[in-house]
């Protein structure tokens, strides 16, 4: 009503005491204690007035329809708060599902149909990637790392060298035997 605190009912204390002095200073609260009994009754009894007015106004009939009304739009204003309540329910019914019911039934017959179709498609999958898999390639020759040819092949090949060095060094009209012989 008039917001005062401590500090300012102690000020205005000491004020009153030096002003009306210690001896005049308890009939001076009684004063002000009987003004404010005398004015929080006036102001209950206009209260009560005000309330039994209203009534008789029918201003409390207005004021539910009023509050009843504010309720629907803050419904309407909050649309996600009625789709999170939907939810809820929608959630709450699908956590009572009996998988002995029809519908559980129907969701057993096409788990089943799902795993036929995928198992079938995995099969037509391999069978295609087979069809238009190339032939297998036969490996290429083993190369022979320089100096591991075969004796027989290796003997070969440096008499050929020995006969074509000698032919080249030979001279004109000698056979071949005899100038091997001679060296």
């Amino acid at each position: 009503m008039l917001d005062l605190g401590w500090t300012e009912l102690l000020v205005i204390g000491v004020v009153a005491l030096i002003v009306v002095g210690p001896k005049d200073l308890p009939v001076l609260f009684q004063q002000v204690g009987r003004f404010v009994g005398k004015a929080r009754g006036m102001a209950r009894e206009f209260s009560r007035a005000m309330t039994q007015a209203a009534d008789e106004a029918g201003v409390g009939d207005a004021t539910a329809q009023l509050r009843a009304a504010a309720d629907g739009l803050h419904k309407a204003a909050r649309p996600m708060q009625g789709a999170a309540d939907a939810l809820k329910a929608h959630a709450r019914a699908a956590t009572k599902w009996d998988p002995q019911s029809h519908t559980g039934q129907l969701a057993r017959e096409r788990a089943e149909a799902a795993r036929k179709i995928h198992e079938a498609s995995a099969q037509a999958a391999l069978k295609r990637q087979a069809e238009q898999a190339p032939p297998p390639k036969a490996p290429p020759p083993a190369k022979e790392a320089v100096g591991e040819s075969r004796p027989a092949e290796r003997a070969e090949t440096i008499e050929a060298q020995q006969a074509t060095k000698a032919a080249s060094v030979e001279p004109a009209g000698e056979p071949a035997g005899r100038t091997q012989a001679a060296s």
